[in-house]
């Protein structure tokens, strides 16, 4: 049961200190899920397509993928904020997206599905087991962040390498985003969005269309598994699932002054994962940015009544999400270089939040520095794609280095 910081007399879920979802709702709070939903699928969405378009999969398969995470999502927030009466916001990664980007075509579809099946299983017998602190604590941290960093290195520098194809466009949209990051820094992906359409109707072209507007058919794969997809992608989904969505979204809820049982949250959530993971899906995790948006005070001014931030949340994806294939057609339209530079913005703040990390502590940056290198050249070796050989070469160079230092110590 989640409880309140400093307040342990009042539980969400005790007694007659239950709340009232009839009194609890709030102008504020379903306000807070619509803007966390706005962001969601106005900025990482551009992420997951891109991701589809790299693995080759077709119109049917990426919808499909987009109602699998969305239904993922929806499902963890409308239920976990109603029964632990605190806003839990769950989403798609956006760091496990940029991964496929760079991976997901290094393999057939149903290894990839294979793949996200057997992360989505390893995820909730981290959560259940309370496995998941011992994991981070195993890998150094810095080694994580560097991983992080590189697999997104080329997200930023996509922004700029686009520049070329459309400047206008790509520069335009930059520049709204730094001005809306500097007024209004929640909306400043939509605003770049927003801004970088507007330039693309007026340079290159917007041949946006709606496409079918019925509910999405989920497309059923049968998984396959490999041992190249198992550690070129099943072993880097699942740290960046825990370490860059799932640690992450629980130091929001704590920072907010929830106390959040890790084993409900994270276990419940990967089961979910496995069980829409033949659909397409590469995992639901807990949301960190977004989640923000729900637990702060502009959702609601008593922490207590701010779970129906995240049950508005849930409502929402599972709407948009069952339409799922009017977005793909909405989103296919727009230009490469718009997608690029809002792919990169979108990341611009995990890339930073990583990299910092990665060199936070002189301590085992050797290791964290060779991990992002490797990372972010992209190398495939034996089919195993660069996020694995990242990790394995910077906790190799951590071992050896710092093994050396504590000798002469």
């Amino acid at each position: 049961m989640t409880k309140l910081r400093g307040k342990p007399e009042v539980t969400a879920v005790d007694g007659d200190a239950r709340p009232s979802l009839r009194r609890d709702v709030s102008g504020p709070a379903l306000l807070a899920g619509l803007v966390c939903v706005a962001v969601s699928f106005s900025g990482p969405l551009v992420v997951v397509l891109a991701a589809a378009q790299a693995g080759r999969l077709d119109q049917g398969q990426t919808a499909s993928w987009i109602w699998a995470v969305s239904i993922g999502s929806g499902l963890s927030c409308l239920l976990l904020s109603w029964w632990t009466r605190t806003p839990v916001i769950a989403a798609w990664s956006t760091p496990g997206a940029a991964l496929l980007v760079t991976s997901l075509g290094d393999y057939p579809y149903r290894e990839a599905v294979g793949a996200f099946l057997l992360s989505s299983v390893a995820v909730a017998l981290f959560g259940v087991t309370g496995l998941f602190g011992r994991l981070m604590r195993a890998i150094p941290a810095g080694i994580v962040n560097a991983m992080l960093a590189g697999i997104l290195f080329s997200f930023g520098a996509g922004i700029f390498t686009s520049v070329k194809s459309a400047p206008a466009l790509v520069l335009g949209s930059f520049a709204a985003f730094l001005l809306a990051r500097r007024f209004v820094p929640r909306y400043a992906v939509p605003v770049a969005l927003l801004a970088g359409a507007v330039l693309a109707a007026a340079t290159v072209g917007l041949p946006l269309h709606l496409g079918q507007g019925g509910p999405v058919r989920p497309e059923l794969t049968v998984p396959q598994f490999s041992w190249a997809a198992t550690v070129g992608l099943a072993l880097p989904l699942t740290i960046v699932a825990l370490a860059s969505q799932n640690a992450p979204g629980l130091g929001v809820m704590r920072a907010s002054g929830y106390d959040p049982d890790d084993r409900l949250l994270i276990g419940a959530t990967g089961g979910l994962s496995v069980l829409l993971a033949p659909f397409g899906s590469p995992g639901v995790n807990l949301a960190a940015i977004t989640a923000a948006i729900c637990t702060s005070p502009e959702s609601h001014p008593d922490p207590r009544r701010r779970y129906v931030a995240g049950m508005s949340t849930g409502v929402l994806y599972i709407l948009i999400g069952s339409f799922a294939g009017v977005l793909v057609s909405l989103f296919t339209g727009l230009p490469p270089a718009l997608i690029a530079v809002i792919a990169g913005v979108a990341l611009m703040a995990s890339f930073q939040g990583s990299l910092t990390g990665a060199l936070a502590e002189p301590f085992g940056r050797d290791g964290a520095v060779v991990t992002f290198l490797v990372t972010a050249s992209g190398m495939t070796l034996y089919g195993i794609g660069s996020a694995f050989w990242g990790l394995l070469f910077g906790v190799g160079t951590h071992l050896v280095l710092e093994a050396g230092r504590r000798e002469k110590a």
